[in-house]
């Protein structure tokens, strides 16, 4: 079960953190794993760690907020089975001190990243007879986080852009979910905390890792997983919904 044998599958910001686990789960189920990542040398480790496992893997360097090299690099890599638009920024902020250049950055990477990348691949996947989407959107569009106005934003576009691609493309037999993670252990976290709290950094972990009800942090295997799932052929069924993965934050907290 959760073979993907025989198929291609391009995953944005694939060279670290969640994407990173993804790449290395799909490429050891048996996938033609693609990489973008803003430059082929952020791609590189995750490339080699799959080589390495007798995985089969092409990086390329991209913008995904640059519609013409989306499309370039779309036209390079062909016929698709599986997108998983997993490129992404954060932002801390409320509304009125995030700064327009800051608001207009994050919309940017996250919202248009994904548009680009939809608007480019879904003819790579007509080409395969069809295919699996999945977007990575965030328990911030589900629920109130503080000082993540921006990001929240973003992620809520997400979740209607994944709804409004399974409607409009069901009959092309091309799915499109998204997964809602809450707080993932990533090399993200661990530079958040040494830059914001150098001095008290464990304590902080410790923070973080305690607001999920379940007492840690979500691994990113753990995303990858449930995201092969929702990209294999078990998951036929399933389209136009959201998957949180959240450690029980969304309905358990008091």
């Amino acid at each position: 079960m959760f073979r993907l044998d025989g198929k291609t599958a391009v995953i944005t910001g694939g060279g670290s953190g969640i994407g990173k686990a993804i790449a290395a789960v799909f490429a050891k189920q048996g996938a033609f794993v693609h990489i973008i990542e803003l430059t082929a040398e952020h791609a590189k480790e995750a490339a080699d760690e799959i080589k390495k496992s007798g995985g089969n893997v092409q990086t390329y360097g991209c913008n995904v907020a640059n519609q013409q090299e989306v499309l370039a690099t779309f036209e390079k890599i062909g016929a698709i089975n599986v997108l998983v638009n997993n490129a992404g920024i954060a932002h801390i902020g409320k509304a009125d001190n995030t700064s327009e250049a800051d608001f207009d950055r994050v919309m940017t990477v996250n919202v248009k990243g994904v548009y680009n990348c939809l608007h480019a691949a879904i003819p790579q996947l007509r080409k395969s007879g069809g295919g699996a989407i999945l977007n990575m959107a965030s328990v911030a569009a589900l629920t109130g986080l503080a000082d993540r106005f921006a990001y929240s934003t973003s992620k809520g576009a997400i979740m209607a852009m994944t709804m409004s691609v399974a409607r409009d493309y069901m009959k092309e037999n091309i799915r499109c979910n998204s997964v809602s993670p809450a707080r993932v252990h990533t090399p993200f976290v661990d530079g958040y905390l040494q830059k914001n709290y150098p001095d008290n950094r464990d304590e902080m972990f410790e923070k973080l890792s305690k607001a999920q009800p379940i007492g840690r942090m979500g691994k990113p295997e753990e995303v990858a997983n449930l995201v092969l799932y929702l990209c294999s052929d078990e998951a036929s069924f399933i389209t136009g919904i959201d998957y949180p993965i959240d450690g029980g934050f969304l309905k358990l907290n008091n």
